[in-house]
């Protein structure tokens, strides 16, 4: 009897190293490598949200709040204090505490990387209003400006991600992985619904100096993240043709989503076009000079 309780102990003991021999290295033996890879592509657009949220409201970040999550990486380029209202700064400031929370989130599942190099300059958003209205704005866009201007420029960020968390949901297969994706998925989508809502208040309003729109604005970013994703619309602005609006009954489009009001889904490469601002995963730059990184970045680089 002894002799087959020692025996049973024995394997027990053994199942873990022999269970986890199928999955990465990870704190988490129960993640496959397939969902590592999901989870930590979106470390890149976290980084860069909780870069520019904490920088616009506070005029620091990561290597200030919590140096770890920062890894050693290199520090975000050109990203400042942004002149902001009181009520702005608040819901700015709420934004990047969060994604520090999801940063910390995703590190305790897998191992992750450090953060990569970003250009959050006045002059990289400026390149992207530039390409959404095909024609260079005079004077450039400043995103650092005002709080409109900042909303626009937050309207370019959480969006991207969050159809990122859509379409990697399907594909992952355990339930912890899942369940994170579902949650960061949960708080990006209100991040993206409160930018849209604070610009949709002010959808007719000009644009200073400029004789655009609030809403035209949000149109032709929408318009260029679907030109260089290249997987047809999976974007809308804030007024839309009242076809395409919910039920095709209503121009105005405070929540993108499908012809069922659900929301859109975008894979690594769709994503990696967008934010590379010249629609070839395979070719760096942007918000990203150097390339963003993780297995799944990594394997498009040349």
């Amino acid at each position: 009897m002894s002799s087959c309780i020692i025996i049973t102990v024995a394997t027990l003991l053994l199942l873990p190293a022999s269970i986890s021999s199928k999955h990465t290295g990870n704190r988490h033996s129960a993640i496959p490598e397939s969902d590592v890879d999901l989870l930590e592509f979106p470390l890149n657009l976290e980084y860069m949200e909780a870069e520019f949220f904490l920088f616009g409201s506070l005029g620091h970040g990561l290597d200030v709040l919590d140096p770890a999550l920062a890894a050693g990486g290199l520090p975000p380029a050109g990203v400042r204090k942004a002149r902001l209202d009181p009520f702005t700064r608040d819901v700015i400031l709420q934004f990047g505490f969060q994604e520090v929370g999801h940063l910390r989130a995703i590190k305790e599942k897998v191992r992750g990387f450090p953060r990569p190099l970003m250009n959050l300059s006045k002059e990289a958003f400026a390149e992207v209003m530039n390409g959404a209205f095909e024609r260079p704005l005079m004077p450039p866009f400043d995103p650092y400006a005002n709080a409109l201007n900042f909303l626009l420029a937050s309207y370019v960020v959480p969006y991207v991600g969050l159809t990122g968390y859509v379409g990697a949901n399907p594909l992952l297969q355990s339930p912890t992985a899942k369940r994170l994706v579902a949650g960061l998925l949960a708080v990006e989508s209100g991040q993206d619904a409160v930018i849209r809502g604070l610009l949709y208040q002010r959808a007719t309003e000009n644009v200073k100096p400029y004789t655009i729109t609030v809403a035209e604005f949000t149109n032709r970013i929408s318009g260029l993240r679907n030109r260089l994703g290249g997987a047809g619309v999976k974007d809308e602005g804030l007024v839309v043709p009242a076809a395409q609006g919910a039920e095709g009954q209503v121009e105005g489009n405070v929540l993108a989503g499908d012809q069922n009001s659900v929301g859109y889904d975008r894979t690594p490469e769709e994503i990696l076009r967008i934010v590379y601002g010249g629609g070839d995963e395979r070719v760096p730059g942007g918000f990203y000079p150097n390339g963003a990184d993780g297995r799944i970045a990594r394997s498009h680089l040349r």
